[in-house]
């Protein structure tokens, strides 16, 4: 994973799927992993999602204007328009500054 460091905003996203569409899904969320990744200011992003479909999806953005553009980018917000009618019961979505970061790893 790229460095987070302080100052970066945080699109924290969690949700439960629907259990509609699971090919979809799957197609529109690794092509907005692609999409994400090219847009100004992307640093990283992070995903999980258990077995009775809770998920979490973490972007980590190098300010908040780029949390923004990646909000408003059409074929994001043509994807979202799609999760809500289709892919999604429900979501929740936190916007933070980070203050601190760290990470481990097993050598």
């Amino acid at each position: 994973m790229a460095q987070i460091l302080t100052g970066m905003t945080a699109v924290i996203f969690v949700s439960t799927r629907s259990a509609d569409d699971d090919a979809g899904y799957a197609a529109a969320a690794d092509a907005m992993v692609r999409l994400a990744a090219r847009q100004p200011g992307y640093v990283a992003m992070t995903s999980v999602r258990a077995e009775d479909r809770r998920g979490i999806t973490v972007s980590y953005w190098a300010d908040e204007a780029a949390a923004l553009a990646w909000r408003d980018q059409p074929e994001h917000a043509a994807i979202r328009e799609r999760g809500r009618g289709v892919w999604y019961d429900d979501y929740q979505v936190v916007v933070a500054t980070v203050d601190r970061a760290y990470a481990w790893g097993r050598a």
